[in-house]
């Protein structure tokens, strides 16, 4: 038997079977073509079938941004656009451009009204955005088709597809959609918590501004002076500054114990910053800084807020691996342009772990403030600002009493201290409105506070142990009285 044999009759048997194939795609439901096939190839038309399909692949958080830069190229004069859905059945993975042009979808796919996935575009406001659907497009250009595959099961991008046109023609119309996604994206300007989806896409949503005052920031004057001047400042003289060759770039930490105030004073300048762009990570979102900083230098300017950086940024040298993390961070700092309007503003409870590159370099972080344990005349402003709105009956003295008694105490610590004085004042009466006085606020011995700093570790009482830095213990006196574990607090069990 020759040795051709054996290769020939496959071939053959490969012919047969993507006859077969296509007779199953094609007649299963007893039609001539597929419709959605059909829809595109007839509309297309031989010549507009001939050429590439071009497509692009976007983040899925740019599925808002695509859909509003679409809708403003729909309405342009001049054109025409026939939007069809597209459903595939459960388990199958969607098919994409090429296969349709080429009538060769695998999937039993049909025309349906277009699925829409509701996503945010704006504090407490959503848009309906395409989620599988073909646009069939007549302008100008000629007549063209863009398969929008938005994230799926199969699919977890987001892609955009066009064909019908001559490769560069393709490129311009997609290359028009980006100008106009970044134009008109939807995060500029905003303020965004960054989380991680399930298969570790990142997710923004739009928070709030803190709607904080400078007198909401119980810090001595020359701190806060210092940290407005690098964080908001820099922005004030951005003209002068570029014209003596000066970068805008800069990065700011604060640094402290655990309940000082290090997240409030952030909040603070986040709501300062209103003409800023304001990405805000924390937790498990701190691995995503690539990618968070790369949309900040779009969306310039801008700022990065990562809070308690030392869970990704630990000096190398306190381990056998280093994590991936840093290394991005650290590129992600370097990276931006010297006129880019960027500021990384970084907090931490352990300024001793973290690596040097970051900490001590100039050009990444230029500025460490150390936020403290508030002094005598901040715990007094802290009581009157907690005390806003709770009516206090409380005489000079008794204040100076709860001053003197709170030393080494932090700013948390005392908003607790006012919350349970509210409960206390509540006991004798729940139905009377509460009036806390000093038998209330100051009755029992006030707790100290004896600081252990290094410590490597505190224990749970399952025995987990957790690295933490600055660890503040109040001893209770009495029953009843407020323990601190890890800048936080609970009820004495004695």
């Amino acid at each position: 038997m020759s040795d051709k044999a054996p290769e020939a009759e496959a071939r053959e048997f490969a012919v047969a079977f993507s006859a077969f194939l296509d007779w199953v795609s094609t007649s299963a439901s007893g039609e001539e073509r597929n419709e959605v096939v059909a829809l595109i190839t007839d509309f297309l038309g031989a010549e507009g079938a001939a050429h590439s399909v071009v497509s692009r692949e976007l983040p899925p958080l740019e599925h808002v941004n695509l859909q509003t830069a679409l809708d403003a190229w729909c309405a342009r004069p001049g054109r025409t656009v026939d939007i069809r859905g597209i459903t595939v059945p459960p388990h199958h993975e969607p098919p994409n451009l090429q296969q349709l042009v080429a009538a060769r979808s695998m999937a039993p796919i049909r025309l349906a009204a277009p699925a829409l996935a509701d996503l945010p575009n704006g504090p407490g406001s959503t848009l309906g955005c395409l989620r599988s659907a073909v646009l069939l497009v007549t302008d100008a250009l000629g007549r063209y088709a863009l398969l929008i595959q938005g994230p799926s099961e199969h699919h977890q991008g987001l892609a955009v597809e066009v064909a019908g046109l001559p490769v560069e023609t393709a490129q311009a119309v997609l290359a028009e959609l980006d100008a106009l996604r970044s134009e008109l994206n939807v995060y500029r300007g905003h303020m965004l918590d960054v989380a991680l989806g399930a298969m570790g896409s990142v997710i923004l949503g739009f928070s709030a501004p803190p709607g904080l005052t400078r007198d909401d920031v119980v810090l001595p004057s020359v701190v806060l002076d210092r940290i407005e001047r690098h964080a908001l400042g820099v922005a004030a003289h951005r003209e002068a500054l570029l014209a003596v060759g000066q970068h805008l770039k800069r990065g700011l930490l604060l640094y402290g114990p655990p309940g000082t105030g290090k997240t409030h004073t952030t909040r603070y300048l986040l709501g300062q910053m209103t003409g800023y762009t304001r990405l805000v990570l924390t937790g498990r979102a701190l691995v995503a800084v690539g990618a968070v900083t790369e949309l900040a230098r779009a969306l310039q300017p801008a700022v990065v807020v990562l809070e308690d950086v030392d869970l990704v940024a630990e000096d190398r040298t306190m381990g056998p691996r280093s994590s991936p993390v840093l290394f991005d961070l650290l590129d992600s700092m370097d990276g931006a342009a010297a006129d880019a309007d960027l500021l990384f503003l970084l907090t931490t409870n352990r300024a001793d772990l973290l690596e040097p590159a970051l900490a001590a370099r100039p050009g990444r972080v230029d500025v460490a403030v150390e936020i403290d344990l508030p002094d005598a005349p901040a715990r007094e402003r802290l009581l009157t600002l907690y005390g806003k709105g709770v009516p206090l009956q409380l005489t000079a003295a008794d204040v100076q009493t709860a001053v003197e008694r709170t030393d080494g105490t932090t700013a948390s610590f005392l908003r607790e201290l006012i919350r349970r004085s509210v409960l206390e004042a509540l006991q004798p009466w729940p139905s009377r409105s509460p009036a806390p006085r000093r038998a209330h606020l100051v009755h029992r011995p006030a707790p100290r506070a004896r600081l252990r700093r290094r410590v490597p570790a505190v224990r749970h009482q399952q025995g987990t142990a957790v690295p933490y830095g600055l660890v503040a213990e109040y001893q209770p006196r009495c029953p009843g009285a407020l323990i601190g574990r890890r800048g936080g607090l609970a009820a004495s069990p004695c």
